[in-house]
This record gives C-alpha cells, sequence and structure tokens, in this order.
C-alpha cells in the first residue's frame, strides 16, 4: 500500500505531473517574457492535456497499432519510476540505484524511438534516426560523470551521495563539480528534446518530425513525459552535484536550486539556435566528453 501511494500519489505520478506541468508553464512564462510576450496563464499545461485526452487518436494506417499506442506508456510509467525513486533516496535507497534513475530516464527516448519507427511516415524516421544518434551521443558524458561522483564519494547509491555532500560539502563546490555540473545541463537540455537540441522533432525542417503523427492521448501521454521529466532531471542533478535534498528548510533550498537550474534551461532554449546533428555529436563526444574526463581527473586528484 505505501509503495502505491508513493507511485501514484507522492512523489509519484500526481504530483509528478502537478509539478511538471507547472514547470512547462513557467517555462513558457519566462520564454515569452524574454520574447516581450504574454505568456500563458498558470493553468495551460493542464488545460492542454485535457484537450489531447479528448480528442481522437489517429492512427496512420501503416502503422504498427499496438507499438505506436502502447510505447508512450512505457515512457510514462518509466518517468514516473524515476522521480519517485529520487524523492524517497533516503528511506529506500539501493546500491546502483542512480544509474537506475539514469537509465528510467533515457525509456522516454527510447519509447518515442519506437513509436516513430512505428509510424510508417518518413519523416518521422528521420527523426528516429537523429534521436538514436543524440541519445548515443549525450549518454556517453554523463554517465562519466556518474561514475566520477560515485568514485568521489565511494558509494553507488543516492543515500551515499547525499550522506557525503552532507559532511563534505556540495560537489558542486569544486572545480571538477563545477565542470560537471555545467556539462550536465547540457546532457540534460538534450535528453529533454529542447533547444539547440531538438533535432528529432525540428518542426521548420520535419514538421514535427518524430512526433508528426502522434495525435489525441497519445500525444497528451507524451508531453506529460516530458513534462515529468522537466521536473526530475533537474532534481537528479541537484541530487548528483549539490547537496541532495533534505527535510525542513532543505527543501526549501531545493526548490530555489530547481528554479535555478530550471532558468538556466530556459536561458539555453532562449538564446541558441539549433544545431545539426553532426554538430551535436561533434559536441558533445568531443567538448563534453573531453570535459568529463578532465573533471574525472580533477575529482582523482582532490582539485
Amino acid at each position: 500500500m505505501k509503495l502505491l501511494v508513493y507511485y501514484l500519489i507522492f512523489p509519484g505520478f500526481v504530483f509528478a505531473s502537478i509539478i511538471g506541468l507547472l514547470s512547462t508553464w513557467f517555462d513558457r512564462k519566462v520564454s515569452a517574457r524574454i520574447q516581450w510576450r504574454q505568456g500563458p496563464p498558470w493553468y495551460q499545461g493542464f488545460a492542454d492535456i485535457g484537450k489531447l485526452l479528448y480528442k481522437e487518436v489517429i492512427v496512420p494506417k501503416e502503422a504498427n497499432r499496438s507499438g505506436f499506442v502502447l510505447a508512450p506508456l512505457f515512457g510514462l510509467a518509466a518517468v514516473t519510476l524515476a522521480v519517485t525513486i529520487l524523492g524517497v533516496n533516503t528511506r529506500a535507497s539501493f546500491v546502483g540505484d542512480m544509474i537506475v534513475v539514469w537509465y528510467l530516464f533515457a525509456i522516454p527516448a527510447i519509447a518515442l524511438i519506437y513509436v516513430g519507427s512505428a509510424s510508417g511516415n518518413p519523416l518521422s524516421s528521420v527523426g528516429v534516426s537523429r534521436e538514436i544518434k543524440l541519445f548515443l551521443s549525450y549518454d556517453l558524458p554523463m554517465v562519466i560523470l556518474i561514475v566520477m561522483v560515485f568514485m568521489k564519494v565511494g558509494g553507488f547509491s543516492i543515500q551515499a551521495i547525499t550522506e557525503w555532500q552532507q559532511i563534505n560539502g556540495p560537489i558542486i563546490k569544486h572545480w571538477y563539480g563545477v565542470i560537471g555540473f555545467i556539462i550536465a545541463i547540457f546532457c540534460i537540455q538534450a535528453k529533454l528534446g529542447r533547444v539547440p537540441f531538438d533535432l528529432p522533432e525540428a518542426e521548420t525542417e520535419l514538421g514535427s518530425g518524430i512526433l508528426m503523427e502522434l495525435s489525441g492521448a497519445v500525444l497528451a501521454v507524451y508531453e506529460l513525459t516530458k513534462a515529468i521529466a522537466l521536473f526530475g532531471l533537474p532534481f537528479f542533478l541537484i541530487i548528483l552535484f549539490w547537496g541532495g535534498i533534505s527535510s525542513g528548510i532543505g527543501i526549501i533550498w531545493a526548490i530555489l536550486k530547481y528554479l535555478l537550474i530550471l532558468v538556466l534551461l530556459i536561458l539555453i532554449k532562449n538564446t541558441n539556435p539549433r544545431v545539426r546533428i553532426d554538430q551535436a555529436m561533434k559536441y558533445f563526444w568531443g567538448w563534453m566528453t573531453g570535459g568529463a574526463i578532465i573533471a574525472g581527473i580533477l575529482a582523482y586528484m582532490g582539485v
């Protein structure tokens, strides 16, 4: 019963959905202000999901119907489970849970790849190709950073990372932590499919690309999955680099840190043009992977 409450209510699906949709509103509102626009009301995200759930799901004639409809649900379940593990980390931590969480966050991308492939649309197939390459690009430096933190704290769980930072201070106060945090910000920007790494969608090039055939409840599930990830991934970075989440006044600090990370993601989105897929791959396999290796060397040296 307790696990059901965690997964469905707090800190699971209901809580994560509400905060995620409010985060998307904050994203759209700040973006609008940057562009000298008014922006949507706070309930716009909820209205959009409700409208999509009401609309008909149109499945292409050439599509694999079962995979097209069901794959997004696996993505939503995975990202909800990831957020739930992050939320109960001090009470139900287990060895290697940070790696589990990171790859639970990878399942929505895999589900989207499957949906795009199952749709039978050639432009969606181009988006699928880009999504695969992007996933393989940003995943490498991020895994290096996670392993670096594991080696530094001498533990392989969220609880171990949090307790080490409570004793020794946040990892981000060291040079290797600063470098790692900056690299991780760009990695989750790509993982969320946000500008300048929105290559699989690329509305002006591919007409929504990998998402072209999504409609109705299927699109609603995808949008909700993306909203929950926008809530969960910044907290993943807070736990990994910035002291974790503790009770009392620590929750307020965690919220402020979350808002700061969210603002950074919004600023990156609104101040950079979309890059090409070859540029993204060179960027992550070159600069970002090199930076992650340097951060690991500095961590080993204690700098």
